[in-house]
Parts: C-alpha cells; structure tokens; sequence
C-alpha cells in the first residue's frame, strides 16, 4: 500500500497540508498534492512529494489529479470560518464542482479508494438553537435545513458520494468535520476559525498594550473543537473502515465561546475586558459532536484536550504573528526536505 499514488486534494491548505506531512511520516513514497494556491501559499510543502497548483473546478484538472491514484483524499473546497462562509454563500457552493469532477475522474480512472470531507454545518438548523446542545447525531442532518450555502453545497456532495457508491460500486468514505484547529492552520486574513482568530485576537492585546477584545455574538454560543492531530487520525482511520455512511469526526468536549477566550488568556497570562459584537456573524447557537457511531465502529474517537492543543495553537500563532511584525518571510509555515 505504501507504493501506490495517494492524492490528497486541498494539500496546500491546512488539513490537506497536515495529512501529507503524517503520510510523509509513515513512510508513504507515493503522494501527489493538489492545491488552488499558488506554490509561495502553501502552508506545508515538501520536496518529495509531486505539488501541483491546479483548479479544481475544471473537470479536466481533476483528472489529471486522479490519474493513475490508488486513493483519493478530497478535501478541497472554498471554505473558512463563519465570517468568511456568511459572507460568501456562492462561492461555497461552487465548491460542488470540485467534488463532482472529483468523483467522476476517480470513477473513470479507476481509483480505489475516495474519501470526502464533509462538515458539521450539514445539521439541520432547528436542532442548534440550545447553547446546550447534547451533541448532534448523524441522523440530525435529515430532514434537511443546513448551513446556507456552505452546508447545502457539503450536503449534496455527500449525496453525490453515495450515488457514485451506488451506481459505480465505488470505495467512498464521508466524514463530518467539527471545527479543526491547530498549527500550520489560517489564523488571519477572514478565513480564520474561532480558536486561531481568539488566539490572534489575545496576542495582538497583549503586544499592544490595550487590554482590549472583541468577541462575535454574545460569547454564549456553544462548540467543540478537534485538534488537528486527531483530525488526521481520525480521517486515515474512517478512510480504511467499514463505515459506509458519513460519520461525525470531531471531539466531544464542547465549550462556550466565553470559556474558549477563558482558555486563550490562561494561556497567554493575561486578563482583558471583554466587548461583545452582537452584528457579527455567529453561527448557530450550540453545535457538538455526538461520538457514539464512530466509537461503536472504530473503538475511538478524538480525544486531544482543547486546553493541550490550544497551547500548542497558540504557540504557534504567537510565533507567526512576531516573525511578521519583525518582517521575516513565511519559512516557518512552508516546510521543504
């Protein structure tokens, strides 16, 4: 298995990025990454791997993509966090044509294996009004009211998914991902997700003295967040199960965003006043992941404490964030051996 051509799509971006880099260390020799962004972009980039810069949207760049692959890891879209997906509903839902050319250039070139990143924003509105959301089941997605935009396009996708399991006996595997955080991940810039864009948002306080931060929505609202570490685990383990519907993939441990800025600042050794935007946009009110199917199939699910990875997250951050007030280049975040 380690001989043949793994393709991971998305592999400039943050988890694509992270995923080569653990194939890498398992001794994978096989890997061809593939992103939209330019080679200089990349958040991790490693000479021994075949790095394309190809869109994805055109048919004929995703079989060139698939061309002569064993396995394919999907997990290109247009995405970020909730600022950037409220505002950009089309943009997100084009991402259909990714995975629809995707699938059809696996189907035609005989890939097989086909895994799909999905998203928790699938789940239907009206079951995360409660901040005390018990954890969101895989059957909670029907009847259908998901995320506009960004939701609906990752619900058809995985439909899609499934009829090309159906019609063509083709290996797909889907998971629901819960809000992935870590290092080598987007911290600026309007795609950022909570906790890169907290972790951001303490270390600019506490460099500049004022003591000051501003939280999106009432600070109430309620999520989980999964390390990338587990992330990675994670989609290798559903990627080589029996598990033929999609499935959640996300940690358990659901926090307020009041007590995730808690957190960031015990970290970071600073308290500051807090002001609440309540024009942002926020998100549903209480999102977690109910992890019985995936534990009952694999015996596992993410299990990396969020104060442990925040730490590292914020370690991370904190050292991009002073490389660039010192206006070094972006060498720590683009790996080459």
């Amino acid at each position: 298995m380690k001989d043949q051509l793994i393709v991971v799509t998305g592999g400039g971006g943050f988890i694509g990025g992270s995923l080569v880099a653990d194939l890498r260390r398992q001794g994978y020799a096989r890997i061809r990454s593939v992103d939209i962004k330019p080679f200089g972009e990349w958040y991790q980039r490693f000479d021994d791997v075949e790095n394309l810069s190809l869109d994805l949207n055109l048919k004929e760049n995703c079989e060139t993509a698939c061309r002569g692959a064993h396995s394919v890891f999907n997990l290109a879209a247009n995405m970020g966090g909730m600022g950037f997906i409220e505002k950009n509903k089309a943009l997100c839902m084009l991402s259909v044509l990714i995975n629809t050319h995707m699938l059809q250039a696996s189907q035609k070139h005989g890939v097989r294996k086909y895994f799909y990143s999905s998203s928790a924003c699938v789940y239907n509105g009206d079951k995360q009004r409660d901040p005390n959301n018990p954890g969101l089941k895989e059957e909670d997605a029907y009847p259908a009211l998901a995320e506009d935009g960004y939701g609906w396009e990752k619900l058809f996708s995985e439909r899609m998914c499934r009829h090309f399991a159906e019609d063509y006996r083709m290996y797909v595997r889907v998971a629901r991902f819960h809000n992935v955080y870590g290092p080598n991940g987007t911290w600026d810039g309007g795609r950022e997700k909570a906790p890169a864009a907290i972790c951001r948002k303490v270390i600019e306080a506490k460099t500049g003295g004022s003591k000051e931060i501003t939280i999106w929505g009432t600070g109430h609202q309620t999520r989980s967040f999964m390390y990338i570490d587990d992330c990675v685990s994670g989609v290798q383990k559903i990627m080589d199960s029996s598990i033929q519907e999609p499935i959640n993939l996300g940690s358990s441990e659901m926090v307020s965003i009041n007590q995730l800025v808690d957190m960031v600042e015990e970290i970071a050794g600073v308290k500051l006043n807090r002001t609440y935007d309540l024009s942002a946009p926020k998100g549903v009110n209480g999102r977690n992941s109910d992890n019985t199917l995936i534990k009952k199939y694999l015996d596992w699910e993410p299990s990396i404490l969020l104060r442990d990875g925040l730490e590292k997250t914020y370690t991370w951050i904190y050292d991009q964030y002073m490389a660039r007030a010192r206006g070094d280049e972006r060498a720590s975040v683009v790996n080459r051996s």
